[in-house]
């Protein structure tokens, strides 16, 4: 599968405006996280990994908290999941992936954005079915057989396997996320995950350059801007100048 996992666009929090939104997605990712799945991290693998992700980009444990404690009552907000799919500059391929308490609110936002960046949003699967969803593991060792054969006693249907440069990373169908967590866990004891998350991978790139390139960085630059807007996958590839 390559790194191409790591054309995911992050959103960085170089300002105080950016962290306060930072805090806003992952607050609003543990409330529903805990929701489906239960407040404890430690019978929710999915939770443990969104909290850990969360404390590494210095999430305040208070935001954490609020959104635990906002999960285990009655009531609160009902966000729930949407994607969007569709055809930005130079034809690449682009997924989004939102928590919303307001659909029609979240679709009018996101199609403003493709439309503002000369890009098309395309009906659900337009899209995706170039892209493997896959759950991503990856984490400091080199012992590549161990791996594989903690994965196998399992029984996790793994889709990859890398060893590069000191660490392994572990590609698997989304549906096998805590199976394949857990028997990492179950086998090496506890890990430093630098990868711990669900993706979106594309099975193929799209090369992006000239005048593309500025509409490629609005679209995504006025998507993560977006409160609603928790990931954006896509498969450009931006092709740098000469």
């Amino acid at each position: 599968m390559g790194r191409a996992f790591q054309n995911r666009k992050e959103s960085m929090a170089k300002t105080a405006a950016a962290k306060t939104k930072v805090y806003s997605k992952y607050g609003r990712e543990i409330y529903v996280c805990a929701k489906q799945g239960g407040t404890d991290p430690a019978g929710n693998l999915a939770l443990r990994g969104l909290i850990e992700r969360a404390k590494k980009d210095q999430v305040p444990s208070h935001v954490i908290d609020k959104a635990l404690d906002k999960a285990s009552g009655v009531g609160g907000e009902d966000f729930s999941p949407a994607r969007y799919e569709g055809f930005g500059p130079g034809n690449c391929m682009v997924i989004v992936e939102c928590l919303t308490d307001n659909p029609n609110r979240t679709f009018g936002d996101v199609r403003a954005c493709f439309n503002k960046a000369k890009s098309k949003l395309g009906t659900p699967g337009s899209v995706s079915h170039m892209f493997d969803h896959c759950a991503i593991l990856a984490f400091p060792g080199d012992d590549e057989e161990a791996t594989l054969e903690a994965l196998m006693e399992a029984d996790v249907d793994v889709t990859d396997i890398e060893s590069e440069e000191g660490h392994i990373t572990v590609f698997a169908p989304h549906t096998e996320y805590a199976k394949a967590k857990q028997a990492l866990l179950d086998a090496f004891g506890e890990l430093d995950f630098e990868v711990d998350e669900i993706q979106f991978v594309p099975q193929t790139v799209t090369p992006v350059e000239g005048d593309d390139v500025a509409m490629f960085e609005k679209l995504l630059d006025t998507l993560n801007d977006l409160d609603d807007v928790q990931n954006v996958f896509h498969n450009a590839e931006i092709e740098s100048e000469a």
